[in-house]
């Protein structure tokens, strides 16, 4: 199982959005999903309505990777399994671009359903640049970090 880190930006009203969440978390950042050994990926997703399944062609130009033990993901794959359908959590996404907002008691960001996934506390305080940060800290891996300050582990 690996954590996949989406740092392209695409074009229009969500590039500028990208742009922000990237500025704001101090990083080259703004989606995550979780891989699963099958090739099913699980995340968070307001274009996809919440948290879901789906399998993805990444594009290695596009996403870093973060390789994660096996033992997680037996309890990775049972939380997206459990919380699947559940609704996106556009406030709390928001508030890494407006401090002001708060995240809602419902429903989950990108980095957050990771985050949960993965058995850390109080998962809505991470973006996904924090939570990449944190898992190279608990993982670390090779080779280390770019120039351009993303991480290469496609």
């Amino acid at each position: 199982m690996r954590a996949a880190f989406y740092k392209a930006t695409r074009p229009g009203v969500q590039g500028i959005y990208s742009h922000a969440v990237q500025w704001v978390d101090r990083g080259p950042y703004s989606h995550c999903e979780l891989v699963f050994s099958d090739g099913m990926s699980a995340s968070a997703s307001w274009m996809d309505g919440g948290v879901r399944f789906k399998r993805i062609d990444y594009d290695p130009d596009h996403w870093d990777f973060i390789e994660l033990p096996d033992h997680l993901e037996p309890a990775a794959r049972a939380w997206f399994e459990a919380h699947e359908g559940e609704p996106y959590d556009l406030p709390g996404n928001l508030r890494f671009v407006f401090w002001l907002v708060r995240e809602a008691p419902e429903g989950w960001f990108c980095s957050e359903a990771l985050a949960a996934a993965l058995g850390v506390l109080e998962p809505w305080r991470l973006g996904p640049n924090g939570l990449a940060a944190l898992l190279l800290s608990m993982y670390p891996q090779q080779p280390p970090q770019t120039r351009s300050g993303g991480f290469s582990f496609a």
